[in-house]
């Protein structure tokens, strides 16, 4: 069975790029545009990892982040920060946040999708 991927990224031509990408490789993607509805699609069919933007309407990625690991039922979730934030400290913030890899914009499709697979393989 593949794995299942969500997308949490309100920009569309993104989040097509990387469903395109990941789907090409093997795994099942579903994709939202913001936290709120992240949540609700986290509650109906839980993924194996996040791919989570940082800067969204309502919700940043770095609080749904927070707000995941407080979970019990959803802290376990692998979650890959991907964002144009690129700074020294935004990338600590991001993974002091609970995430598990950060990624920055722009990206390779393929080292996205490496990062992906080494993360589901812990």
């Amino acid at each position: 069975m593949p794995h299942r991927i969500l997308i949490v990224e309100d920009e569309p031509s993104i989040a097509e790029l990387i469903a395109i990408n990941l789907s090409h490789s093997g795994f099942t993607v579903d994709r939202a545009l913001q936290a709120e509805e992240a949540m609700r699609m986290i509650r109906v069919h839980r993924p194996d990892l996040l791919i989570l933007d940082w800067m969204m309407p309502g919700k940043s990625g770095v609080q749904f982040t927070k707000d995941l690991r407080a979970s019990p039922e959803l802290q376990n979730i692998p979650i890959l920060m991907l964002t144009a934030k690129g700074a020294e400290a935004d990338k600590i913030q991001g993974l002091d946040s609970g995430a598990d890899d950060y990624v920055t914009k722009p990206f390779s499709p393929k080292e996205l999708i490496a990062r992906v697979k080494a993360l589901l393989r812990r």
